[in-house]
């Protein structure tokens, strides 16, 4: 989680007056955890979400019990995020709508053992279902719990926990009250000088003579009594310099005397002294594992030899093909695993993952041990036999990318289940698949884009060779894989991030992080792109997948965000050209195409065009949001239905690196605007949008006017069915269902087949990769795009008004001109390459020159909605209290009816009819009970599904 650490104002504090933060305060200032405190919460400050909010707000909230610094929650209060917890509900002020309070008391209002010590209060604010959160200026808020009425705390060097200090060398030692007192400071029971009295601070010089443990004590006495708090001092012996052994991997590990020894190195610049710790030790921190650093050279700023910077060591006496688990201990306080790990041990997460996605093989946690992330490595790992080592990626003309995210497409949510279907998603004809980002991020179900470790797959997701084959496998059947990587930014569980960590950012030293984002809508920590050291780890990121995996490329997300120039707040000043982030992106292009010269490099940039043209004509790829406009189109209306920025062309660009999208992750779904928000008004009789076959017909119109154009594609998953759940069902980045029943409605199949034969279409015709000529007329209802080459000319016609329209068709030639998805043609002769041609609202055809095959055996309906086979009908229709339902069945069969509401959840089930007898039939079914909207009733019989959309108003 992102983190903003809230420090106390000495001032106020004297004073008994709430503690102050602008976002959040507390009354009273200092409190203990076995106190009450009231939380005030102003929602117009930090990101600002809730600000003017009507709804109810909650606090999420956990507390710190690592420490007085730490940034890591437990014990959260309330069960889940994505529902309201009453416990949680603030309460609104009567004078102030942006002003929330809660008061409770912290050992008991959170779920800890009795006696646990709480540190630290973490939180952030939220809407009942999560879908809106309010949080601090760079991330999560915190609040300090005093320990004591003084406090007490050490801040040079902080505890609790062993502090280590150099044998027979001074150190400075400080600690603070709250409140003056007499303080005092003691070594191993002696005190040190004299007391300080009526001080808030104390400073002694400590020398430790012996080696082991010391305990410092930190005492406060005023006339109402005496508080102490306690820190351990480890000796530890000076650090040994020592170069980098010759071979050895600058990051990581590195193998030796076959796999009996093994070199450890990390980056971290400007550290005092580091450990390696693990199985190997006994998770000891030992004069044998302290790790040399290697000289400071001229040059420091280079990471592979800065000042200060690397640190290594070498371990002997290994068993060959075991697997060690290890982390570092970093200046004797902080415990991480190896930033370029390739198998993490997670105590929180890997006990959630089924043995079936992530067998039995997985170490256990060395829990007692050490806390915190683990870090494995093993020798003499059996390698995974590429059965594919020639793959040719296909032409990015004829890229049609399938962009999915593994844990809502298939139930397993692994890669095991997703190799058996690719042949699914090879029948559909896209021959590049986009996985949402796979490499480890925080907890086990989410969107990826909270990364953490960057040389490591999931194991939510299976295993490293369950991936290596599913590749293998995708490269078999012709198909390119690309996986998006997220290098603008990094969550707190990156050991990069805990290295350079205070008062809830990155500290200002940090190798590779900024202390505060640089752009707009940054999450997690914003990596610093001019910094050697990020340039560095992004190559090493880059090179890794590319060369272990065989990834053929990359969707980079936020790469608007590779910008140091300082533009927090500005959303328009951020997407201005900058040429510095232009040369970042084309260093990145250039080291990995001296990798893969073909790589795919995809930018979700969605910058100005005068920056994004440089990029794509230097040969990257750009997403290109169309959504809002086929949105539009979809729903019947007019206004901002405009698809000519589709087109790379008509952008100036040189080359076709626009991939165009109708739906991604990020956008609400066509289906959910067509069926919620159709155009209604003047409709003609009989038309509906909001009919849900009526719908998915749009879907098939709109997708004929997107494969037709162009340049390379992009298909979020199940948009070739339809997929009707809202993005913000269960939560913006929750669980959706997965609907693979949607290949039993033949409305849907109909609408995959159209997807289909559209994809074969693009990917076989010379004229989409090279046209000799193209126009399109894409701004008003009826639409039109016309492209043609010496091989053959496609015109396209279609009409997106809820009303009867005509259209000049312009053929580019006179004969005989084929409807390529209805096998009907026509002949049109010199004089009539413009006679208007009437179209039905949502109608539109597909022309070709010459006759050109659909894949064989998909066959198109060319049915309207009142022709399909159960000619499903609710009435009345919006209704109050009961709905009849009529309903045709073609062969006898048992009837099941479902109702949904518009976010998919099954808000009714009746009861499964007997067997009903061929023809038509009615059935009543009860609104009572069901709050005023919109719902889907869906209706399936002898193997036929149907839905239709049934309005309730009480």
């Amino acid at each position: 989680m992102k983190t903003l650490r809230l420090l106390f104002s000495l001032l106020v504090l004297l004073t008994g007056l709430p503690v102050a933060y602008g976002q959040v305060t507390t009354q009273p200032a200092v409190f203990l955890a076995s106190e009450p405190v009231t939380i005030t919460f102003n929602a117009t400050q930090g990101n600002g979400e809730l600000a003017n909010f009507t709804g109810d707000v909650y606090i999420w909230t956990g507390v710190i019990t690592s420490g007085p610094t730490g940034s890591t929650w437990t014990n959260v209060k309330s069960p889940a995020f994505n529902q309201p917890d009453p416990a949680a509900k603030m309460t609104r002020s009567a004078t102030n709508a942006n002003i929330y309070t809660i008061t409770f008391t912290p050992n008991t209002f959170y779920p800890i053992t009795p006696g646990t010590t709480i540190y630290r209060l973490g939180m952030i604010f939220k809407n009942a279902d999560g879908s809106k959160v309010g949080r601090g200026p760079s991330g999560d808020i915190f609040i300090d719990v005093a320990q004591d009425r003084f406090n007490l705390r050490f801040t040079a060097p902080t505890g609790p926990g062993s502090n280590f200090f150099v044998l027979n060398t001074p150190t400075t030692v400080t600690g603070s009250s709250i409140v003056p007192a007499t303080l005092a400071l003691y070594l191993n029971g002696v005190q040190l000088g004299a007391s300080e009295p009526n001080a808030t601070t104390i400073t002694r010089t400590v020398t430790l003579t012996a080696p082991g443990a010391n305990t410092i004590r930190l005492t406060a006495t005023d006339a109402n009594g005496i508080a102490e708090t306690l820190l351990t001092a480890q000796s530890r012996e000076a650090v040994a310099v020592a170069q980098l052994p010759v071979g050895a991997k600058k990051d990581g590990v590195t193998y030796l005397n076959g796999g009996s020894s093994a070199i450890l190195s990390l980056t971290a610049p400007n550290k005092q002294f580091v450990y390696a710790i693990g199985d190997f030790n006994d998770w000891q921190p030992t004069t044998a594992s302290a790790m040399k650093r290697t000289p400071v050279s001229a040059t420091d700023n280079a990471p592979d030899n800065s000042s200060n910077g690397r640190w290594w060591i070498q371990l002997d006496n290994l068993t060959p093909g075991r697997e060690y688990t290890y982390q570092y201990l970093v200046d004797g306080a902080l415990r991480v695993a190896d930033p370029y790990t390739q198998k993490v041990l997670d105590p929180n997460n890997d006990q959630t993952i089924p043995a079936v996605t992530y067998p039995a093989a997985l170490l256990q946690y060395p829990t007692g041990k050490t806390t915190g992330i683990v870090s494995t490595f093993q020798s003499g790992q059996a390698e995974y036999q590429w059965q594919v080592t020639n793959f040719q990626k296909p032409k990015r003309t004829d890229l049609v990318v399938y962009e999915l995210l593994v844990r809502d497409f298939i139930a397993r949510h692994d890669y095991k289940t997703l190799t058996d279907t690719l042949s699914y998603l090879q029948r559909l004809g896209v021959n590049a698949i986009e996985l949402m980002p796979i490499n480890e991020f925080e907890g086990n179900e989410s969107w990826g884009y909270n990364p953490s470790f960057y040389f490591t797959p999931d194991k939510y997701y299976g295993t490293k060779d369950d991936l290596k084959r599913f590749v293998d496998e995708c490269h078999k059947r012709g198909m390119a894989v690309i996986i998006d990587m997220v290098l603008n930014h990094s969550f707190g569980q990156s050991p990069m991030v805990q290295m350079y960590f205070e008062n809830g950012a990155p500290t200002a030293g940090s190798p590779w992080f900024n202390r505060a984002a640089t752009h707009p809508f940054n999450v997690g920590y914003d990596f610093n792109h001019e910094s050697s050291f990020t340039k560095y780890f992004v190559e090493r990121v880059n090179e890794f997948w590319l060369q272990e995996y065989r990834i053929d490329g990359y969707r980079y997300d936020l790469s608007k965000g590779f910008t140091q120039r300082n533009n927090p707040n500005d959303v328009s000043a951020w997407g201005r050209r900058d040429d510095s982030r232009i040369a970042i992106w084309k260093n990145i292009y250039d080291q990995i195409r001296a990798i893969d010269p073909n790589v795919y490099c995809i930018l979700e940039h969605l910058s100005d065009n005068d920056e994004e043209k440089v990029l794509a004509d230097y040969g990257m790829m750009l997403w290109g949001n169309q959504n809002g406009s086929y949105a539009n189109a979809v729903r019947g209306l007019n206004s901002g239905s405009d698809f000519s920025g589709g087109y790379y062309a008509n952008r100036g660009w040189q080359q076709p690196n626009l991939i165009t999208y109708m739906e991604s992750h990020d956008e609400e779904r066509l289906m959910v605007r067509a069926v919620n928000e159709g155009n209604q008004s003047g409709a003609a009789p009989g038309y509906n949008v909001r009919d849900v076959n009526t719908a998915l017909s749009r879907m098939g119109q709109a997708a004929a006017f997107f494969f037709t154009v162009p340049g390379p594609k992009m298909v979020w998953q199940f948009g070739e069915l339809g997929y009707d759940v809202g993005i913000n069902f269960n939560g913006r980045v929750g669980n959706k269902p997965i609907r693979w029943e949607y290949q039993q409605d033949p409305a849907r199949r109909n609408l995959y087949n159209v997807y289909r034969s559209l994809i074969e279409l693009k990917k076989t015709q010379s004229v989409f990769e090279s046209p000799a000529t193209y126009t399109q007329s894409l701004s008003g209802t009826t639409k039109s795009i016309h492209v043609a080459n010496a091989d053959l000319s496609v015109t396209v016609i279609g009409n997106f008004d809820v009303v009867s329209r005509t259209i000049a068709p312009g053929f580019q030639s006179a004969g005989t001109w084929y409807n390529y998805l209805s096998d009907a043609t026509l002949t049109v002769s010199a004089a009539e390459l413009n006679t208007p041609i009437t179209l039905g609202p949502g109608e539109y055809r597909v022309y070709t020159s010459q006759k050109v095959n659909r894949p064989q055996g998909v066959v198109l309906s060319a049915k309207r909605k009142q022709d399909l086979v159960l000619n499903l009908t609710a009435a009345p229709n919006p209704a109050a209290a009961t709905a009849t339902l009529r309903y045709e069945l073609k062969t006898a069969s048992p009837v099941a009816v479902t109702i949904t509401n518009l976010l998919g959840a099954n808000v009714r089930t009746l009861p499964a009819t007997p067997r009903q007898a061929v023809g038509a039939h009615e059935l009543p079914v009860s609104v009572a009970g069901l709050a005023n909207g919109v719902y889907f009733v869906r209706l399936s019989a002898g193997g036929q599904i149907q839905t239709t959309r049934l309005v309730v108003q009480h």
